[in-house]
């Protein structure tokens, strides 16, 4: 019993000093968030039901190749304008939780 109180009061000072000197203050940088959940190439399964597989992959393959944004690069492929690729991929959509489709 012994041995498991002082494991219990290790952790608990582990985790205030971890609070108070690692958490306490820290503020989201969130423009650098939206950069990169905009370039995130995850964002490409959105496209899947609109352009298909394997024009989607290419669309991702030429992101990473030519450091480009999703966006970007599939208008220099030509499958869709940045306009439609705004109006299919909505990254706040992706990232929620859902019900599942029974």
């Amino acid at each position: 019993g012994y041995n498991i109180l002082q494991s219990i009061r290790l952790l608990s000072d582990a985790s205030e000093s971890f609070l108070i000197n690692a958490v306490n203050g820290i503020e989201p940088n969130e423009k650098r968030i939206s950069e990169n959940l905009f370039n995130s190439l995850m964002l490409v399964t959105a496209l899947n039901p609109h352009i298909g597989y394997d024009k989607a992959a290419k669309v991702a393959k030429k992101a990473y190749s030519d450091n480009l944004s999703l966006r970007d690069a599939i208008q220099k492929l030509g499958y869709m304008t940045g306009d439609e690729f705004d109006k299919i991929v909505k990254p706040e959509k992706m990232i929620s939780p859902r019900k599942a489709k029974k």
